[in-house]
């Protein structure tokens, strides 16, 4: 399980290394274009459900925690899938790789 550890105070969101490594792409897309966003995801049972949303701007302070040392294969359409919610006017929702199983953080 990886994180992506957001702020001064480093609240920290888990995703497998696999989700956190696409969402790392088009997140620092994003950020290199100075596109602010908010970028949001469903929690899982263990964290009391509901939904999690956070806003990202070039000002904002991340780091993305590997629990593995290889950098994953990486699946275009994913990306793509991302990338559109990201541009959309609700900002980038998580949704997991097409194919797989439920969207939720561990």
């Amino acid at each position: 399980m990886g994180s992506l550890l957001y702020g001064s105070t480093g609240v920290e969101i888990t995703f497998d290394d696999r989700a956190l490594a696409h969402l790392q792409i088009v997140i620092t897309a994003k950020l290199r274009r100075h596109e602010s966003f908010v970028f949001s995801w469903t929690n899982s049972v263990e964290r009391g459900s509901g939904r999690s949303v956070i806003w990202l701007d070039a000002s904002s302070t991340l780091m993305y925690r590997y629990s593995g040392s290889r950098q994953p294969m990486i699946n275009r359409e994913w990306i793509e899938q991302l990338t559109r919610s990201a541009n959309s006017p609700g900002g980038l929702f998580f949704t997991p790789e097409p194919g797989a199983g439920p969207a939720t953080d561990a």
